[in-house]
């Protein structure tokens, strides 16, 4: 009983790995443009299809389809951001403005659906094999087993959160974001460069996302059109129960999503394994409407909406 107590925590925080690199993804976003973006998973499928085409195609393989998938997911990241946050959504007009966020977020999830019909009319079958990460067996340690391409997945989100925090606090790119999340036009009387600021924050993002995406496609051997729509919930709810606009917040809540998952298939079974992610997720939202983590300013703005 204990031994199966130890190996589902541990599955479940290397399967939150993958979900907190997609929360980090989602909270740079949301953390700075105050939008939420809900082409975020498709931008990340559209990478993954791209690699999935260079594998059939030219035999691309390793670290050339990790650039592909990252490169495609920032391509069509910057497709999102053009049409969609730019001007309207953006934090060119009020910040604080209830219509530009309602319509950047519509726009994006106009553009989920294209992106995933031309990811179909590429690519017309439902499933694609994709190279796997690892494909020997697992580790083997007494009587406990570790996927090597899991562990590899929380190596990096331990990696990427790192390198992201010593940008944001050791910049001056950082403290130029920092600025624009406290105060947008105190940013602008300073000299920042905000419209540059959240261009780059964006394709930083997509970035992120294209590397939780190749580790996600390697690691189940396989991608389908529903990894937009998979990636974009496990993302947001990570991002929500960790806590909005948090770096840590992010991994917490990525880690949490894994663990709650994992032990509610074991002990309850494979169809309410997601009912009960879900109900914790109301219940936290509920007592902690920022989530677990958020930061100051997250919560100052949920105030301020009473």
């Amino acid at each position: 009983m204990l031994v199966d107590v130890v190996q589902n925590t541990i599955d479940g925080l290397l399967i939150g790995s993958s979900y907190a690199l997609l929360a980090l993804g989602f909270t740079l976003i949301f953390g700075v443009l105050r939008r939420l973006n809900l082409a975020y998973g498709p931008t990340i499928m559209l990478g993954a299809y791209a690699a999935t085409w260079a594998a059939r195609e030219i035999g691309a393989e390793g670290l050339a389809l990790a650039a592909i998938t990252v490169a495609g997911a920032v391509l069509g990241g910057a497709y999102v951001e053009r049409l969609c946050f730019a001007r309207r959504g953006g934090l060119r007009g009020a910040a604080t403005a209830r219509g530009p966020a309602i319509a950047s977020m519509v726009a994006s999830f106009a553009l989920w659906m294209q992106l995933e019909e031309v990811v179909t009319l590429a690519l017309p079958r439902h499933l694609y094999p994709f190279p796997p990460l690892y494909a020997g067996a697992p580790l083997v340690l007494g009587p406990f087993l570790l996927r090597v391409e899991h562990l590899v997945t929380l190596a990096v989100a331990v990696l990427v959160a790192g390198l992201l925090a010593g940008l944001l606090f050791g910049t001056r790119f950082g403290l130029a974001v920092r600025v624009v999340v406290d105060d947008v036009e105190g940013a602008r009387c300073v000299g920042v460069n905000v419209p540059w600021v959240l261009v780059r924050v964006f394709a930083l993002a997509s970035a992120v996302g294209g590397v939780a995406g190749y580790l996600i496609a390697a690691t189940s051997g396989q991608v389908t059109p529903m990894l937009g729509m998979w990636s974009t919930l496990k993302g947001l709810i990570a991002m929500m129960l960790g806590g909005l606009g948090s770096l840590p917040g992010a991994v917490v809540g990525g880690l949490a999503l894994g663990l709650i998952e994992v032990h509610s298939q074991w002990y309850v079974g494979p169809s309410y394994r997601d009912l009960i992610a879900y109900g914790l997720l109301f219940l936290c939202l509920w007592l902690r409407p920022a989530g677990l983590l958020a930061s100051p300013a997250a919560r100052a703005r949920l105030a301020a909406t009473g």
